[in-house]
């Protein structure tokens, strides 16, 4: 008859709460059991949303960008602040008298009225 020494301990992680516990209370701590409850669905960090005041509305583009503009007539940039980073554009601060189009997920009541008081427009973006 054969001696069957092939897998004395066992294969891999057998006997972890049992032959093998020293092993793995020493080298692998927390291993077995459970912690906490189960959240299915968590909707994580929806209040995130950065914001850009009206003031540095125009350090978004460049200076070059709002003179050839100031020049052409009936013509206006777009500022897409979502590609800047920025979710919500706030009302602080004065806007040049230079029409501009301006893409943002979210706008504030001032800065809407802000931005079409000198002849801009406000496009939500999803």
């Amino acid at each position: 008859l054969g001696k069957h020494r092939k897998h004395p301990g066992g294969r891999g992680n057998a006997g972890g709460l049992h032959h093998h516990r020293i092993n793995f209370d020493k080298y692998h701590p927390g291993y077995f059991g459970k912690v906490g409850m189960k959240h299915y669905h968590l909707k994580r960090n929806q209040k995130f949303c950065p914001t850009v005041n009206l003031d540095k509305l125009w350090t978004l583009v460049s200076e070059q960008t709002r003179l050839n503009y100031a020049k052409k007539e009936g013509m206006a940039p777009v500022i897409d602040v979502v590609r800047s980073g920025y979710y919500k554009v706030l009302g602080k601060g004065k806007l040049p008298k230079q029409p501009v189009i301006v893409k943002a997920k979210f706008f504030s009541r001032r800065a809407e009225e802000k931005i079409k008081e000198v002849g801009g427009a406000c496009v939500l973006v999803a």
